[in-house]
């Protein structure tokens, strides 16, 4: 996998910029709606913590997007940060042989 040289944006400042302040919208209502604490959300905008499974499909179905939007950007995130966090250098990939596929008459 290749590093990217700038880091992705966190998936918090993404519903932050292009859905919570262009929809006008507060934490404390975006949380009401989504049935969550508004620490929850408050937490997630901050980058404080990450976008969950069940979180997904909360911003998936009051945002009218895919849970697999916010669901990939947070693997992006997270890779990207894991990435430059260890090196790998010294892992050695271990293959397994190839199977040898039989013919039968």
């Amino acid at each position: 996998m290749l590093q990217q040289k700038m880091p992705p944006v966190h998936p918090g400042e993404i519903l932050k910029e292009m859905y919570l302040d262009p929809l006008g919208i507060s934490i404390t209502a975006l949380a009401d709606n989504l049935g969550v604490a508004r620490k929850t959300v408050s937490q997630l905008i901050n980058g404080h913590m990450g976008v969950s499974a069940e979180m997904a499909l909360r911003l998936a179905k009051a945002f009218n997007t895919t849970p697999e939007l916010w669901l990939n950007m947070q693997r992006n995130y997270d890779l990207w940060y894991a990435g430059s966090k260890i090196k790998t250098t010294h892992i050695r990939s271990l293959r397994t042989k190839e199977r040898r596929v039989y013919k039968t008459a």
